[in-house]
Protein backbone atom coordinates (compact mmCIF):
# COMPACT_ATOMS: atom_id res chain seq x y z
CA UNK A 1 0.00 0.00 0.00
CA UNK A 2 1.51 3.41 -1.25
CA UNK A 3 -1.26 5.73 -0.25
CA UNK A 4 -4.31 6.42 2.18
CA UNK A 5 -7.66 5.23 0.93
CA UNK A 6 -9.66 8.06 3.12
CA UNK A 7 -7.63 11.42 1.98
CA UNK A 8 -4.81 9.95 -0.96
CA UNK A 9 -1.87 10.55 1.04
CA UNK A 10 1.34 8.76 1.35
CA UNK A 11 1.05 5.61 4.20
CA UNK A 12 4.14 4.43 6.08
CA UNK A 13 4.59 1.56 7.85
CA UNK A 14 5.15 1.85 11.56
CA UNK A 15 3.81 0.20 14.84
CA UNK A 16 0.78 2.39 15.78
CA UNK A 17 1.00 3.97 19.84
CA UNK A 18 -0.71 1.24 21.45
CA UNK A 19 -0.59 -1.69 19.06
CA UNK A 20 2.37 -4.26 18.82
CA UNK A 21 2.45 -4.81 14.51
CA UNK A 22 3.80 -2.77 11.64
CA UNK A 23 0.81 -1.35 9.98
CA UNK A 24 0.14 1.04 7.13
CA UNK A 25 -0.55 4.29 8.74
CA UNK A 26 -1.12 7.49 6.73
CA UNK A 27 0.97 10.27 7.41
CA UNK A 28 -1.52 13.18 7.19
CA UNK A 29 -4.97 11.65 8.88
CA UNK A 30 -3.15 9.08 11.00
CA UNK A 31 -5.76 6.47 9.35
CA UNK A 32 -4.55 3.25 10.08
CA UNK A 33 -4.69 0.57 7.35
CA UNK A 34 -5.18 -2.78 8.90
CA UNK A 35 -4.89 -6.19 6.38
CA UNK A 36 -6.93 -8.89 7.94
CA UNK A 37 -6.86 -12.71 6.80
CA UNK A 38 -9.32 -13.75 4.06
CA UNK A 39 -12.38 -15.96 4.99
CA UNK A 40 -12.69 -18.67 2.25
CA UNK A 41 -16.54 -20.05 2.68
CA UNK A 42 -17.69 -23.50 1.14
CA UNK A 43 -19.55 -26.63 1.71
CA UNK A 44 -19.49 -30.25 1.46
CA UNK A 45 -22.51 -30.92 -0.06
CA UNK A 46 -24.19 -34.57 0.10
CA UNK A 47 -27.42 -35.40 -1.77
CA UNK A 48 -27.89 -39.20 -0.29
CA UNK A 49 -24.66 -41.27 0.44
CA UNK A 50 -22.62 -39.09 -1.92
CA UNK A 51 -20.78 -35.78 -2.43
CA UNK A 52 -20.73 -33.12 -4.49
CA UNK A 53 -17.77 -32.18 -6.08
CA UNK A 54 -16.74 -29.49 -8.86
CA UNK A 55 -13.85 -29.95 -10.88
CA UNK A 56 -11.89 -26.33 -10.99
CA UNK A 57 -12.28 -24.31 -14.98
CA UNK A 58 -9.98 -21.55 -13.19
CA UNK A 59 -7.02 -21.30 -11.51
CA UNK A 60 -5.14 -21.97 -9.19
CA UNK A 61 -5.35 -26.12 -9.64
CA UNK A 62 -7.52 -25.79 -13.03
CA UNK A 63 -8.71 -28.96 -13.85
CA UNK A 64 -8.79 -30.65 -10.24
CA UNK A 65 -11.49 -31.52 -7.96
CA UNK A 66 -12.71 -29.51 -5.02
CA UNK A 67 -16.04 -28.51 -3.00
CA UNK A 68 -17.32 -25.38 -3.88
CA UNK A 69 -15.91 -22.76 -2.25
CA UNK A 70 -14.76 -19.27 -2.18
CA UNK A 71 -13.96 -15.60 -0.90
CA UNK A 72 -17.02 -14.28 1.60
CA UNK A 73 -17.74 -10.89 0.19
CA UNK A 74 -19.11 -8.00 2.47
CA UNK A 75 -22.62 -8.20 3.76
CA UNK A 76 -23.16 -11.16 3.43
CA UNK A 77 -22.62 -14.07 6.41
CA UNK A 78 -20.50 -17.03 6.57
CA UNK A 79 -22.92 -19.19 5.82
CA UNK A 80 -24.85 -17.14 2.70
CA UNK A 81 -21.35 -16.68 1.56
CA UNK A 82 -20.90 -20.58 1.45
CA UNK A 83 -24.54 -21.49 -0.07
CA UNK A 84 -24.37 -18.39 -2.86
CA UNK A 85 -20.53 -20.28 -3.79
CA UNK A 86 -22.50 -24.18 -4.06
CA UNK A 87 -25.05 -22.10 -6.10
CA UNK A 88 -22.09 -19.99 -8.37
CA UNK A 89 -20.03 -23.22 -8.79
CA UNK A 90 -22.84 -26.12 -8.92
CA UNK A 91 -25.69 -24.66 -9.55
CA UNK A 92 -26.66 -26.31 -6.24
CA UNK A 93 -29.40 -25.32 -3.16
CA UNK A 94 -28.46 -26.42 -0.28
CA UNK A 95 -30.55 -27.41 3.30
CA UNK A 96 -29.97 -28.10 6.44
CA UNK A 97 -26.73 -25.99 6.35
CA UNK A 98 -24.02 -26.31 9.41
CA UNK A 99 -20.72 -25.79 9.97
CA UNK A 100 -17.92 -28.35 9.55
CA UNK A 101 -14.18 -27.52 9.40
CA UNK A 102 -12.40 -24.41 10.62
CA UNK A 103 -9.37 -24.57 9.08
CA UNK A 104 -6.80 -21.49 8.98
CA UNK A 105 -3.97 -21.12 6.82
CA UNK A 106 -1.91 -18.21 8.60
CA UNK A 107 0.90 -18.85 6.19
CA UNK A 108 -0.95 -17.31 3.34
CA UNK A 109 -3.36 -15.54 5.55
CA UNK A 110 -7.09 -17.10 4.82
CA UNK A 111 -9.48 -19.24 6.96
CA UNK A 112 -11.60 -21.18 5.30
CA UNK A 113 -15.04 -22.19 6.97
CA UNK A 114 -16.45 -24.97 5.29
CA UNK A 115 -19.98 -26.39 6.23
CA UNK A 116 -22.20 -29.80 5.91
CA UNK A 117 -25.31 -29.81 3.70
CA UNK A 118 -27.67 -31.50 1.66
CA UNK A 119 -28.64 -30.77 -1.84
CA UNK A 120 -31.75 -29.22 -1.80
CA UNK A 121 -33.70 -31.59 -4.44
CA UNK A 122 -30.43 -32.96 -5.48
CA UNK A 123 -30.38 -30.94 -8.95
CA UNK A 124 -26.48 -29.50 -9.81
CA UNK A 125 -24.62 -28.22 -12.70
CA UNK A 126 -21.73 -26.83 -13.15
CA UNK A 127 -21.27 -23.16 -12.76
CA UNK A 128 -18.39 -20.82 -14.59
CA UNK A 129 -15.87 -22.05 -12.49
CA UNK A 130 -16.54 -25.24 -12.95
CA UNK A 131 -15.26 -27.61 -16.12
CA UNK A 132 -18.01 -30.16 -14.01
CA UNK A 133 -19.76 -31.30 -11.23
CA UNK A 134 -20.10 -34.78 -10.01
CA UNK A 135 -21.82 -36.90 -7.31
CA UNK A 136 -18.79 -39.39 -5.81
CA UNK A 137 -18.73 -42.08 -3.71
CA UNK A 138 -16.98 -42.43 -0.04
CA UNK A 139 -14.93 -44.57 -1.59
CA UNK A 140 -14.16 -42.85 -5.26
CA UNK A 141 -13.41 -39.84 -3.97
CA UNK A 142 -10.37 -38.64 -6.46
CA UNK A 143 -8.13 -38.37 -3.21
CA UNK A 144 -4.82 -37.63 -5.91
CA UNK A 145 -6.64 -35.17 -7.48
CA UNK A 146 -7.88 -33.04 -5.17
CA UNK A 147 -6.86 -29.17 -5.33
CA UNK A 148 -6.38 -28.12 -1.99
CA UNK A 149 -5.34 -29.68 0.92
CA UNK A 150 -8.11 -27.80 3.00
CA UNK A 151 -10.82 -29.63 0.95
CA UNK A 152 -8.73 -33.28 1.56
CA UNK A 153 -8.76 -32.49 5.33
CA UNK A 154 -12.79 -31.52 5.69
CA UNK A 155 -12.67 -34.52 3.45
CA UNK A 156 -10.81 -36.91 5.80
CA UNK A 157 -13.04 -35.89 8.87
CA UNK A 158 -16.31 -36.26 6.86
CA UNK A 159 -15.06 -40.16 6.28
CA UNK A 160 -13.92 -40.42 9.58
CA UNK A 161 -17.07 -39.10 11.50
CA UNK A 162 -19.49 -41.28 9.39
CA UNK A 163 -18.49 -44.03 10.83
CA UNK A 164 -19.99 -43.14 14.40
CA UNK A 165 -22.18 -41.13 12.67
CA UNK A 166 -21.40 -37.40 14.83
CA UNK A 167 -19.80 -34.67 13.09
CA UNK A 168 -18.44 -32.16 15.58
CA UNK A 169 -17.11 -28.46 14.26
CA UNK A 170 -13.27 -29.28 13.50
CA UNK A 171 -10.46 -26.69 13.99
CA UNK A 172 -7.73 -27.32 11.84
CA UNK A 173 -4.91 -25.43 10.83
CA UNK A 174 -2.25 -25.96 7.97
CA UNK A 175 1.34 -24.94 7.40
CA UNK A 176 3.27 -25.87 4.65
CA UNK A 177 5.86 -28.65 5.21
CA UNK A 178 9.39 -27.40 6.35
CA UNK A 179 12.29 -27.65 4.10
Amino acid sequence: MNYCSHCGAPVSVKIPEGDERPRHVCERCDTIHYQNPKIVAGVLPTWKDQILFCRRAIEPRKGLWTLPAGFMENNETVAEAACRETYEEAHARLAGVELYTVISLPHISQVYMLYRGELDDGSYSPGIESLETRLFDIDTIPWGELAFKTIEKTLQCFVEDRKSGTFPVHNLTITPAKK
